[in-house]
């Protein structure tokens, strides 16, 4: 079976965004004293930490910290991208700049390690969770692994949006190759036909 690779253009703006974004981040970092790898680390690690405050806020909207760290990340990078732009004299960066500079790699291990090994809140009882728990399978039918369940979404979801019709449940066993009761179950979450 073989994938095509179809260009997007939000996918190509998105990379081109990136690239611009990462230079900016590296520029500012090599004006402040940072050379060689460092410069070149700054932008990984603002980057990262926007990427792993994002993925908290995907799962718990209502995680205040996760917000803290993705506003301290996208500050950074976009203060980055605004100083290299000509409102700052990169052959002569004030101090208070060098500082904020020297000090983020402490600042986003700081934020890094409190966004992975912190628990998630759960969210109040009146407030639904984001991503719902998938609905109970019928009685003998299979338990079906959220990560599965996530992966047919998206092939039915695809389908649709390229076909304009839905998935048939037939098509998505076809597609999944998995035994008949599993699909069966899946197909009933997803209230195929």
């Amino acid at each position: 079976m073989s994938r095509s690779i179809r260009l997007d253009a939000v996918l190509i703006q998105a990379v081109i965004a990136g690239a611009l974004s990462f230079a900016h981040l590296h520029d500012l970092a090599e004006a402040a004293g940072q050379t060689g790898w460092k410069a070149w680390a700054y932008p990984v690690s603002v980057d990262l930490l926007l990427v792993a405050a994002w993925r908290r806020l995907r799962t718990a909207r209502r995680d205040g910290s996760a917000w803290t760290w993705f506003v301290i990340a996208l500050v950074a990078s976009l203060g980055a991208n605004v100083a290299t732009a000509g409102l700052l004299d990169l052959a002569n960066v004030p101090a208070w700049l060098r500082i904020l500079v020297a000090g983020w790699p402490a600042l986003a291990f700081l934020g890094g390690t409190l966004l992975v090994h912190t628990p998630a809140p759960t969210p109040p009882a009146d407030v639904p969770a984001l991503d719902p728990a998938p609905a109970q399978p019928a009685p003998g039918a299979p338990t079906v692994p959220a990560a599965l369940l996530d992966h047919a979404r998206k092939l039915a979801d695809t389908h649709r949006a390229s076909t304009g019709s839905p998935m048939t449940a037939e098509a998505l066993a076809a597609r999944l190759g998995l035994p008949a009761p599993m699909t069966d179950a899946i197909a009933a979450q997803l209230q195929l036909t």
